[in-house]
């Protein structure tokens, strides 16, 4: 089983990524959330869930380990595959998924394409208990889910900007565990700044 690969991005859409690993090139789904955080890197480690059929072997590829332990998840929920699963975590952080799971959200999954309510139904019965072993990523945010949007944006505008992302997850922690929330974006990467 493949844990993960450590390559250069050869190429990078929203839907897929291609990671050589010397010198072979291995096509990795992806869902919009990893998109988000890989699409300017040119070297990079992906964490990835293999999936074996008879007739195609797949790779799903993760930059956070929140987002593949969801999936994980998800893939365990009857009628739930690969493809619908990435689906809802494209539309959703885990962060976010774990809150609409926990207030039994049936409206908020029904919204996600190609979930209707009976897969919303058992996607809240059968992972309501489970979904709080699985932890957001510090590019989620430690705070409540309404900064992890705000803190995404930051995070990918100071990796832009040349940063690691050890330094910008401390810089991010300390700012979140200063600010009184609310704050827009440019506030946040700002107050970064200061930090890195």
């Amino acid at each position: 089983m493949i844990n993960h690969l450590n390559g250069s991005f050869i190429e990078v859409t929203p839907t897929h990524a291609v990671v050589e690993c010397q010198g072979v090139g291995y096509q990795v789904f992806i869902s919009l959330q990893t998109y988000d955080v890989i699409q300017s890197w040119k070297q990079g480690k992906v964490l990835v869930h293999q999936i074996i059929r008879e007739d195609a072997h797949q790779l799903y590829g993760f930059a956070q380990e929140s987002e593949r332990e969801m999936f994980r998840l998800l893939l365990g929920v009857s009628g739930v595959g690969a493809a619908t699963a990435r689906m809802i975590l494209s539309a959703s952080s885990v962060a976010d998924l774990q809150h609409t799971i926990l207030r039994e959200d049936v409206a908020a999954l029904k919204r996600i394409k190609g979930i209707g309510a009976r897969s919303a139904e058992r996607i809240i019965v059968d992972l309501k208990d489970k979904v709080g072993r699985v932890v957001p990523s510090a590019i989620e945010g430690s705070m409540g889910a309404a900064d992890a949007p705000v803190r995404q944006e930051a995070t990918l505008a100071l990796l832009a900007l040349g940063f690691t992302r050890a330094a910008i997850e401390k810089s991010l922690d300390r700012v979140a565990k200063e600010s009184p929330g609310n704050e827009p974006v440019e506030t946040w990467i700002r107050k970064a700044l200061n930090y890195l």
